[in-house]
């Protein structure tokens, strides 16, 4: 999935992400394209950027940040997307639903929360 997010977007993402960081709280998809005012297809470009931003973190060995976006839905975990993509990157090496999944997500966003990031990040 290609990336199309203004560079000011961006900074907008990142910053709703270091925010609920340092409120220790998670952010649904739909809070997130609101937001940022993300124009149609606003979820695709959602995805692509929070996909973008976890190949970054992954490189750099940090937390990744992605993790604190999740579903609106009964299970409070990212979408399906999310774990494909954690499985891509050597992040997490099972099925995206399940007690597996839900606990690996708990522990990276406890991960996520007591790291610090670099400003410039």
């Amino acid at each position: 999935m290609s990336l199309r997010i203004s560079r000011q977007q961006w900074q907008a993402l990142l910053h709703e992400l270091d925010e609920a960081r340092r409120q220790r709280h998670l952010l649904t998809y739909r809070a997130l394209i609101e937001r940022l005012e993300l124009p149609t297809p606003a979820m695709q470009t959602l995805t692509a950027a929070l996909e973008h931003l976890a190949a970054l973190d992954a490189r750099a060995e940090r937390p990744l940040r992605s993790a604190l976006v999740i579903s609106q839905g009964a299970s409070r975990l990212p979408r399906t997307g999310f774990f494909d993509i954690v499985v891509r990157l050597g992040r997490f090496p099972g099925p995206s639903d399940g007690v597996a999944a839900a606990s690996w997500h708990a522990a990276e966003v406890v991960r996520v929360f007591e790291f610090s990031y670099p400003e410039d990040v």
